[in-house]
């Protein structure tokens, strides 16, 4: 932490928004260079026996009865679009408040990309403006469990119980979310999640996993992440297949992180209510919906109410930078303004709230490692740039 100049009663620190979400500790070192040491001692970095060890312990953390590990959480969404067959002529449903690959997981397939509108409160993809967006082409929805805040998962259940629709969660916010007391990861058809580097949990930087409760669905989705195979007596190929396998050093330290995930989430979410009661008297802000027991504790994500400030998000996030040095992050540009949206088929019709919300989101720098110094000063930060830019 690095202090510079006194204004009013703070100190000018630097709190920047950090590349590792979570909390990385000497288990998870011991746990790669146990990996790396037998390497060296003419062992190899294959078989993976830490694959199903890995496996077992998300699984049970989540909910599920299956989880398969794979190298990130845009090949568990672009596996879990093979294994239900989109093509050509289908159409998948999603949300534009959310990371580029939950939508180009099925342009990749050939399919029509259709966004539905948020919910203004969850930033959740609202399971009415979905039905409105079904037609005979709807081969998939994917809702996204948005900052570590489940979705409506009772109502998209409800729309698979009446149209055959199935279901896949983007879950890449999501370990150690629960809705309505329960882990997330046995709903719907499948759940995909992220261990990338800003994660609660991470292996290594990259990964993540698809959970089902269904285990044909778990068992196709492994055949698609390791060639096709069919292990037994004999190897068959089965289908086509990538390698989309982690690591063993990963495996390794996946089973160490996930063993911590609670506490990592704990912390942060306690971190996050913190700065969520400094910051309730600020007229100008929209808090987030959820923070409280069962939510996943992945982003603390603010808005700017545009009907009452004459600033921009962009301006306050500028301000906070370079006054304040308080970094902050953005989740998300609506998705269609990715430049590649030029050339892929979708349909963008009646996402207001999701085209607001995306102009007025901040996400700001909350970790399990916050201080209450850090946390003190984020919240005093962000209210004496309000105050100055409503000047």
């Amino acid at each position: 932490m690095t202090t510079t100049t006194t204004t009013n009663e703070q100190t000018i620190r630097a709190v920047p928004f950090r590349a590792l979400g979570g909390i990385f500790e000497q288990d998870d070192v011991d746990a790669a260079q146990k990996v790396m040491s037998a390497a060296v001692s003419g062992g190899s970095f294959f078989p993976l026996p830490e694959e199903e060890q890995f496996q077992k312990a998300f699984a049970a953390h989540e909910g599920s009865k299956f989880a398969v590990a794979v190298n990130s959480c845009g090949t568990a969404l672009d596996l879990c679009m093979m294994v239900l067959g989109i093509q050509p002529g289908d159409e998948v449903i999603t949300t534009p408040l959310t990371f580029v690959c939950t939508a180009t997981c099925a342009s990749a397939r050939g399919a029509r990309v259709v966004f539905a509108d948020i919910d203004p409160k969850t930033l959740c993809l609202d399971p009415a403006a979905v039905r409105r967006k079904i037609t005979p082409k709807t081969k998939a929805i994917i809702p996204v469990h948005f900052a570590g805040l489940a979705a409506d998962i009772d109502a998209f259940t409800a729309i698979t119980r009446d149209t055959k629709i199935p279901i896949i969660y983007d879950a890449a916010h999501a370990v150690g979310t629960k809705y309505k007391g329960r882990p997330i990861g046995a709903a719907g058809q499948g759940s995909c999640y992220s261990f990338q580097s800003n994660k609660n949990i991470t292996t290594l930087g990259e990964g993540g996993a698809v959970t089902t409760d269904d285990p044909d669905f778990a068992e196709r989705v492994r055949q698609k992440k390791t060639f096709g195979y069919v292990y037994g007596p004999s190897l068959r190929v089965v289908t086509e297949g990538f390698n989309y396998r982690l690591t063993k050093p990963q495996l390794a330290t996946g089973v160490t992180q996930v063993s911590k995930a609670h506490r990592i989430i704990t912390q942060k979410l306690a971190a996050m209510r913190r700065v969520h009661d400094l910051l309730s008297d600020v007229e100008e802000l929209i808090l987030p919906a959820g923070i409280e027991e069962g939510h996943g504790a992945h982003l603390y994500v603010v808005r700017i109410d545009s009907t009452k400030v004459r600033f921009t998000r962009d301006q306050l996030v500028a301000h906070l930078k370079t006054k304040y040095q308080v970094g902050t992050s953005l989740h998300y540009p609506i998705a269609w303004s990715w430049e590649a949206f030029a050339t892929i088929n979708h349909d963008r019709t009646a996402c207001s709230n999701a085209e607001r919300a995306s102009r007025e989101v901040l996400s700001l720098p909350i970790f399990a490692q916050s201080t209450e110094e850090e946390l003190t000063y984020v919240a005093w930060a962000i209210k004496q740039s309000v105050a100055e830019l409503r000047m």
